[in-house]
């Protein structure tokens, strides 16, 4: 989600390699992060760091290769070396943003090449790690196990959503992969259009009126006919339900190899309908100018709200919402609440090379950010805003045990604790509704739902053509 704001130096790698990764070696937004400018690689401790410690690179035993696609996971690296000056290993980063997909296809070369230069350590996120922890690449993937990790008893302790273990588990019933952040989703709305319409803007009221929990959407689309009599409207766009939609369906797209229209996805057809010819929204698409206009209050009519896990908040509506302090564009006048259906969105999962012969010191690493607990581990710092000192960003976390002792609050929620909402966010989320195709067949689905709403087809053509775009890119058996 946010950089770290560490310097990148650049890493001389095999040609081969340079030319697959060309193409994403600008920097880009995806759904939620941003990559950095180029490939690259830096030594993770400053060499003011290194002298303070009485450590040198002469003293270390080897180098960790960690691969991302951000910078942010390589910054808590640094933090983790900062704090642990007695470990043994230097740790270089290379990152490779997933511009035009340039990242899977680097990361599988280096996998696959192996040697002293293939990854120790790497990061997928949740579009597509199901590849590396159940999927295509999973044999890489070492159980955190063997990296030294007690790990039911960790996960039990730290208080870890099933969600996330669920998609970290390989066939063989190992845990492969964790992640750092909590991404259940909550219904972030605006204050003062709550107050406006329904006379409060109490997070508990606002739940009832929308349907918080009900898992029925019924009641949200009655609210929705309540904010348009006042000439608001209930989300920006069909995107901001799709995710809601998409994560809380009961079966993933791919079923015993085949093609599944899972009966929830479907019914986001009709969902969407709805949703355009009653004119509820602006019609945005999801990170699309007017998508961010409609966070600052800028767009055709006011927005109430968008559904979406803390980073959201954090990364993606607060610098769109056109200030920096209470007063400011919509600073201060946002809250939380429950959502008619539990789902998450998003997230970076952790991964250990199984051909590593570093991986008991890799798995410290992955410890002390996936799984430590404590207050001087990677959780309680990024829940409490003191990563990088006191003041920083605060973020719902991995660990429920973390943010039951954190403080969530936030002056850009009018001083609400989010944590009060996104850890039992967390319960509701299914982690087994993913595939390795997700990234793919969801942008097949999001534009054969357009065809439909827009009436340039019936809702049967346009699921044919859903169907025949599958068959003609994906290895996948439709019927």
């Amino acid at each position: 989600m946010r950089k770290l704001g560490r310097k990148i130096t650049k890493k001389v790698m095999a040609v081969s390699l340079c030319m697959a990764m060309m193409a994403g070696c600008v920097a880009g937004c995806g759904d939620d992060k941003s990559g950095s400018s180029s490939s690259g690689s830096s030594g993770s401790q400053s060499d003011a760091s290194q002298d303070a410690s009485g450590s040198s690179s002469g003293e270390k035993k080897g180098t960790i290769n960690l691969w991302a696609f951000t910078d942010e996971v390589p910054g808590m690296v640094d933090k983790f070396l900062e704090t642990h000056p007695d470990f043994e290993y230097e740790v270089e980063s290379t990152i490779i943003a997933t511009t035009d997909g340039a990242y899977q296809p680097a990361l599988d070369q280096a996998l696959a090449a192996g040697g002293a230069d293939a990854p120790d350590m790497y990061c997928a996120e949740a579009a597509f790690v199901l590849k590396y922890t159940q999927g295509d690449a999973s044999s890489y993937a070492a159980p955190y196990a063997d990296l030294g990790i007690d790990v039911d008893t960790a996960i039990d302790e730290a208080q870890i959503a099933q969600y996330s273990v669920d998609i970290g588990t390989n066939p063989n019933g190992d845990v492969v992969a964790l992640g750092y952040q909590a991404t259940g989703g909550c219904f972030i709305y605006r204050r003062s259009i709550a107050k406006d319409v329904f006379g409060t803007d109490d997070p508990a009221e606002i739940s009832k009126i929308i349907g918080g929990g009900s898992g029925s959407w019924d009641q949200f689309f009655s609210a929705a006919d309540e904010l348009k009599a006042k000439g608001y409207g209930i989300i920006s766009g069909d995107g901001d339900l799709w995710h809601a939609v998409e994560n809380s369906s009961d079966k993933g797209w791919i079923v015993d190899g085949k093609l599944y229209i899972d009966p929830k996805r479907e019914a986001f057809m009709d969902l969407s309908k709805t949703l355009k010819d009653n004119g509820y929204t602006n019609d945005t698409q999801d990170w699309q100018d007017a998508w961010f206009a409609d966070m600052k209050g800028e767009g055709e009519k006011e927005i109430f709200g968008f559904f979406g896990p803390a980073w959201l908040i954090n990364y993606t509506i607060a610098p769109n919402c056109g200030g920096e302090r209470v007063g400011e564009g919509t600073y201060g006048d946002w809250a939380v609440c429950d959502p008619p259906i539990g789902f998450f969105w998003g997230g970076t999962w952790l991964l250990a090379n199984n051909n590593s012969d570093k991986k008991e010191a890799v798995g410290e690493i992955i410890e002390w950010i996936t799984l430590n607990y404590g207050e001087d581990g990677l959780q309680y710092m990024w829940a409490n805003g003191t990563l990088n000192g006191e003041g920083g960003t605060k973020d719902a976390v991995a660990s429920g045990t973390v943010m039951a002792i954190s403080d969530g609050s936030l002056d850009f929620l009018g001083g609400q604790n989010m944590f009060d909402y996104f850890v039992p966010a967390n319960d509701y989320a299914n982690g087994k509704n993913l595939t390795q195709y997700d990234e793919t067949i969801n942008q097949y689905w999001r534009d054969a739902v357009r065809t439909y709403t827009s009436g340039e087809k019936s809702k049967e053509e346009a699921i044919e053509a859903f169907k025949q775009n599958i068959k003609d890119n994906l290895d996948v058996i439709v019927e």
